[in-house]
């Protein structure tokens, strides 16, 4: 999993409340176990027009969104079914993080796992980052999570608050393997010492 430290980008603005994980990455595209491949399908009912054809008012078809690696959006962003395909198509278009005012447990807890930052800030904060983002490149906006801030095109810092056991883990780049990994050494001398004292074992 790739380390988040500091992140500088450009920032879609999604006003939408319950952004469900269908509208996310719908139903169709589950199939899937493969975490690459997904973000092409993001959004796919709103980005999409039946016949395949781009909808031109959706906000990551608009050139100056197109890039965007933020996500500002409106309450509780995630929720619906508890599919893990939502966070993976939103990094594999290149969304790593989302600022809402809050978020679906599942969906919340989905998005550390896979290197994404979820980001709960005031209605009033969220509210300016939006009027940032609808300015696309313009503005862009800066997530830094060593001092856990979310600074707008203005120079206004926002913070927030996250658990820190997720903070190392994302700092870290440290999935559920990774966090395993880690502990590598004391696995294998536990092993060693079995296979010695417990050979039928």
């Amino acid at each position: 999993m790739d380390k988040f430290t500091t992140l500088t980008g450009i920032a879609a603005p999604m006003p939408l409340v319950n952004i469900d994980t269908d509208m996310i990455i719908p139903k169709q595209f589950l199939k899937t176990i493969h975490r690459s491949g997904l973000g092409k399908n993001l959004f796919d009912e709103m980005r999409y027009f039946p016949d395949g054809t781009e909808n031109p008012d959706f906000v990551l078809n608009k050139p100056a969104w197109r890039d965007s690696q933020i996500i500002v959006a409106g309450d509780n962003f995630g929720c619906g079914s508890s599919r893990e395909h939502a966070p993976w198509a939103l990094l594999d278009y290149g969304i790593r993080a989302v600022i809402s005012t809050s978020f679906a447990d599942i969906f919340y807890n989905n998005c550390f796992k896979n290197g994404i930052l979820p980001i709960v800030l005031p209605a009033e904060a969220v509210e300016a980052l939006m009027k940032d983002a609808e300015n696309g490149a313009n503005a862009r906006l800066t997530v830094d999570l060593e001092s856990q801030t979310v600074t707008g095109a203005d120079g206004t810092a926002y913070h927030f608050d996250i658990d820190p056991h997720r903070k190392h883990c994302l700092l870290n780049g440290l999935d559920d393997i990774g966090l395993t990994m880690e502990k590598a050494p004391a696995i294998e001398a536990y092993e060693t010492r079995i296979a010695q004292s417990q050979p039928w074992v």
